[in-house]
């Protein structure tokens, strides 16, 4: 007992002079390891008689969780010391000092985003957000890519080694979004009237008008009796909005898995005023909307009718507008991190 009682009063003699987490790990082992002052006085039971056993293993079982628990104490003590002390040594600041508002800029495209989030919003449309980080049906077998689909071929897809991949196309969202408003429409009569913008990613070689990441925003409308005539006065209806100005576009017939029939929207080349440039490839036109109607099969695989309803789906390039708004003539200046490059495109917003 006289042990006990005198490993303890040393025990908490430690713990006392002890004023950091590594010390502290250095005294539980110390009294708490294998090898520990603690676990060897169990060793030294085997002189003892079987009643004397029993109770000196008790006062030591005692003694080893009151140790235990005191360390305990001692973390949380070391731990809030520790916060309290880097909050003593954090700067302070006068709040009562007036911003300096010339400090930063919203980027381009961060600008663009917003614009064109408020003209959809106006027109009824929810703005949704979806991860970056995808499965492999989410980006491809929802949206009527299956597998071996020679239309992946088109899309150098990053994948990560838990198997899923850093999206290629914002259409990865699209299953969730049928699927999440998809029991209003049904129910209530209620379109799905939804964009989603977001970054995407795709490996392959970068130029004056191709990045490996770049943003988009996707677009979809489903209701009874959806045509091409609304995919049309709502995509001129945003563009006008956007540029302030009438825009030249033109419809190309294009194949997209997930869209049937699919056209290519082209717009007019801002920035050369159509006459060929770098950032055109010299034709004085810029893709910039994937559209179409969307596929029966992707309505069927979110859990519409494709017989009772149609919608129609765009996929619009965020960073492309962003060209053509700004007339940057290199997509690669927009994500250079070059502040010189972009101060000179921030707004007042």
């Amino acid at each position: 007992m006289d042990k006990i009682r005198e490993l303890k009063e040393q025990f908490e003699a430690r713990l006392a002079k002890t004023d950091n987490l590594t010390l502290l790990d250095r005294v539980r082992v110390e009294y708490l390891g294998k090898k520990g002052s603690i676990t060897a006085l169990l060793k030294g039971m085997k002189n003892l008689s079987n009643e004397e056993k029993k109770s000196f293993g008790a006062d030591v079982n005692k003694l080893k969780s009151y140790a235990a628990k005191r360390i305990d104490e001692k973390v949380e003590e070391l731990r809030k010391a520790e916060i309290e002390r880097e909050i003593a040594e954090m700067p302070q600041f006068d709040i009562t000092v007036p911003a300096n508002t010339a400090r930063g800029s919203y980027h381009p495209i961060t600008l663009v985003q917003r614009q064109c989030e408020n003209i959809f919003k106006s027109m009824g449309f929810t703005v949704e957000d979806y991860p970056e980080v995808v499965t492999d049906y989410e980006c491809f077998e929802s949206v009527n890519i299956p597998k071996h689909h020679p239309a992946r071929d088109m899309q150098d897809t990053y994948y990560l080694t838990n198997g899923q991949l850093l999206k290629t196309q914002t259409s990865a969202a699209q299953n969730a979004i049928l699927r999440k408003y998809g029991k209003d429409l049904i129910e209530n009569g209620v379109p799905i009237k939804a964009i989603f913008p977001g970054r995407c990613f795709r490996n392959e070689a970068t130029d004056a008008s191709h990045e490996n990441t770049f943003f988009q925003m996707e677009g979809m409308m489903v209701d009874r009796d959806i045509s091409i005539s609304n995919l049309i006065f709502f995509m001129k209806t945003m563009l006008s909005e956007v540029f302030r100005r009438d825009v030249k576009v033109r419809l190309r017939p294009g194949f997209f898995p997930f869209v049937e029939p699919g056209f290519e929207l082209d717009i007019n080349c801002l920035i050369c005023g159509g006459e060929g440039c770098s950032s055109c490839k010299h034709s004085g036109w810029l893709e910039l909307c994937p559209c179409g109607m969307i596929h029966p099969n992707v309505l069927r695989e979110g859990g519409i009718d494709p017989d009772e309803y149609t919608g129609f789906a765009f996929g619009l390039g965020l960073t492309r507008l962003a060209m053509m708004e700004y007339k940057i003539k290199d997509i690669r200046d927009l994500n250079s991190g070059s502040l010189k490059a972009l101060a000179q495109f921030s707004d007042d917003e």
